[in-house]
């Protein structure tokens, strides 16, 4: 009988060890599980601050080139309007044009203000989470400059000013029209 005493207190030590293993892996397994689960929420939260700071890098750059869009647009606007101030004195429907070019810059003018503040509002939001992140990854565009040859670019006017001047000629008695 001695022997077989020796073999249960054997099978149970071994029992009780294996137990005890088992017990340490699924603590360990529990560690492990609470460790992944902390470095998937870290890695989230990176994908979002990163995915916050492109979208906030998409609309800076979307102001920066609306405002060098603006700046260039402003001297061209100026420099054709004094370039067409002593046209007006040969012919009157120069003022026209030039009423016209004001007219435009003015309404540029009035909406590009609201523009700008409603994409600072939109990077406020992104900076504190409230707004979604749908801008498009877009590729890295050159800033805007103003043409540097004028005389290959054609200015096209609405339809409107055209058949304006068209009736003036016609009702002008100077006017060598038939």
């Amino acid at each position: 009988m001695f022997g077989k005493d020796d073999l249960v207190d054997n099978l149970s030590r071994d029992l009780d060890r294996v137990r005890g293993r088992r017990d340490a892996l699924a603590s360990e397994a529990t560690t492990l599980t609470a460790q992944i689960a902390e470095l998937e929420a870290r890695l989230s939260e990176e994908k979002k601050r990163r995915e916050r700071d492109r979208v906030l890098g998409e609309i800076e750059a979307i102001r920066t080139r609306i405002t060098q869009a603006a700046s260039a647009f402003a001297p061209v606007v100026d420099g054709l309007c004094k370039a067409i101030e002593p046209a007006a004195a040969v012919m009157p429907e120069a003022r026209e044009l030039n009423s016209f070019l004001v007219s435009v810059a003015t309404e540029i003018d009035s909406v590009l203000d609201p523009l700008l503040r409603g994409l600072d509002q939109r990077a406020d939001a992104v900076r504190v989470g409230q707004a979604e992140l749908d801008l498009p990854i877009s590729a890295s565009e050159a800033p805007i400059e103003p043409p540097k040859d004028n005389n290959d670019r054609l200015l096209r006017f609405p339809a409107w000013l055209s058949r304006d001047k068209e009736a003036e000629k016609r009702d002008d008695p100077r006017s060598t029209a038939a």
